[in-house]
């Protein structure tokens, strides 16, 4: 009787834990096969974390964490020793060791919020997701580094598995977070403010709270003759929500490199207006420089705002990939400003951006970049390219479905530079394309903008065959001129009309949640559509 009894003991042991097994099992299954990578998530995914999906993201996101900071200490041993390594080689190191540090920071914030906030408002639910976006395009960034300088075996074969798996890693955990958080947000009711009207900041502050202000002048007259001293004086890690620290810089040509770092929060740069102030710089790939380091003025620091300059990167257009901007800065502004270049010229690089009253100048891929990035009320005018080359307005960079980015053109004007020519000269023959897929979920939108006749009738270019025809999200909605008639646009799987509501996603308000932080800039902008 004992022995009958121990054996339904032992039977119901073993059913139980058949049943425990199969449901983890099935379980990670269905928890994989929600992610870009559900091979690779499987066999990661150990069934102690198998209990609920917030345990689950959490374990990707410390897996991530550990994984980033195993590539920074191998970048960092390589850079130790650079003396061994090629110049071109060293720049893409460099960048790899600043964005996988940029990552580390973002995983860590990421994990804080997690595991204090039972619940999370939308708000912070879209601060997570586009820092968990950004560190996809940051790993991005590295990887197209390497592929652009003169291959060194014994570094990319180091790196290769770890940046392969950080990856893959980053991708998970962003899939999970959006199943788990991003899906399951709910917006709030509160009407939002369309703000048109305030007054043009122009060189006065007074709509801003303002900690600090400081004058850069090159005749000596300033606190500073240039702007990298300014900067570097600027104080550290501030916050965002304790007032601006304001540089002036008075008319000039300033020919610097100039970088404000992530330590260098709410910092806001007002010069006399485009063509007076002028930045300029002249690096270039070809030249040696890396695209990420070819920038005449790069910016991290989260809350920048930019009022009244020019941004040129004078390498010319036979240097190819010379950019004027590079932003990676979150909640970062540029108003009244113009980007001047030929190829590459505005880095839209990550995170949340607005650009309000702008003029960006280029050619190929002049405004390109994986930023969650809005311009508004901005001018695009695409100039000469070199010969045999055409001109692609976009070049937008995302590479995960999962990632909230895309370059939102809102309400702006498309018109050939005056080298280009006009209707009449066939714009000396050049076509122009409002965009092309650099990345495999390429997504730019078009709203309500003004398109002369420089733009094709065919609108939008491949990159190459029909690589990402039918993952990449481009859209028009509402705009008018001689080159806004679709009826002969392409007719890929991935291009869409759409209409108002659809458009409504890609405004200020639900692209970057802009109606919570532009406020505190006082630059004008326009919340939605209407």
């Amino acid at each position: 009787m004992a022995t009958t009894t121990n054996m339904k003991a032992w039977t119901t042991l073993y059913t139980l834990l058949f049943l425990f097994l199969f449901s983890s099992h099935a379980s990670s299954d269905s928890t994989c096969d929600a992610t870009p990578y559900p091979a690779f998530c499987r066999t990661t995914l150990p069934p102690q974390y198998l209990s609920t999906h917030d345990h689950q993201c959490r374990y990707f996101l410390q897996q991530s964490l550990s994984t980033t900071k195993t590539i920074s200490q191998l970048i960092s041993s390589y850079l130790r020793n650079q003396y061994t390594i090629p110049y071109s080689t060293v720049h893409a190191l460099e960048d790899c060791l600043n964005l996988a540090q940029l990552n580390a920071d973002f995983l860590s914030n990421v994990l804080q919020v997690i595991e204090n906030n039972i619940t999370m408002t939308s708000y912070q639910v879209h601060d997570l997701q586009t820092l968990l976006s950004a560190t996809l395009t940051n790993q991005q960034t590295c990887i197209d580094g390497f592929n652009e300088v003169t291959p060194y075996p014994l570094v990319t074969s180091a790196l290769s598995s770890p940046l392969s798996d950080g990856t893959k890693l980053y991708s998970i955990s962003l899939a999970l977070f959006t199943r788990g958080w991003v899906s399951n947000v709910t917006e709030s009711s509160t009407t939002v403010e369309t703000i048109l009207n305030r007054k043009l900041l122009q060189t006065s502050v007074d709509d801003v709270v303002v900690t600090q202000k400081v004058v850069v002048n090159p005749d000596g007259s300033g606190d500073f003759s240039t702007i990298n001293d300014a900067v570097s004086a600027a104080p550290n890690n501030t916050g965002t929500n304790n007032g601006y620290h304001v540089i002036y810089v008075a008319a000039g040509v300033y020919n610097e490199y100039v970088s404000i770092p992530k330590s260098k929060e709410n910092l806001m740069i007002l010069g006399d207006g485009i063509n007076r102030t002028v930045v300029t710089g002249n690096r270039s790939v070809v030249d040696g420089w890396t695209t990420f380091q070819s920038a005449t003025f790069a910016v991290v620091g989260k809350g920048f705002v930019a009022v009244n300059i020019t941004f040129r990167n004078t390498a010319g257009a036979s240097k190819y990939q010379a950019v004027a901007v590079r932003n990676g800065a979150d909640m970062s502004t540029f108003y009244n400003c113009s980007f001047e270049g030929y190829q590459d010229t505005l880095y839209v690089h990550s995170l949340r951006q607005f650009y309000k009253s702008c003029d960006i100048y280029g050619t190929v891929d002049f405004i390109f970049g994986n930023a969650a990035v809005v311009l508004q009320d901005c001018n695009m005018y695409p100039r000469l390219p070199m010969q045999n080359q055409f001109n692609a307005i976009t070049a937008q960079g995302r590479t995960d479905p999962n990632q909230n980015t895309g370059i939102s053109i809102h309400n702006c004007n498309i018109i050939a530079a005056s080298e280009l020519g006009d209707g009449t000269s066939n714009y000396n023959g050049i076509e122009t394309y409002l965009g092309r897929p650099w990345k495999e979920y390429s997504r730019s939108v078009y709203m309500q903008c003004f398109m002369d006749g420089v733009v094709d009738p065919k609108g939008w270019s491949e990159w190459s065959g029909d690589f990402a025809l039918s993952t990449l999200y481009y859209a028009e909605f509402a705009n008018w001129g001689p080159g806004s008639d679709t009826s002969n646009r392409v007719t890929w799987e991935g291009y869409h009309l759409i209409d108002e509501k659809d458009a409504d996603d890609f405004t200020v308000d639900k692209f970057i949640q802009g109606h919570k932080w532009l406020p505190n800039t006082g630059v004008p902008f326009r919340a939605r559509l209407q």
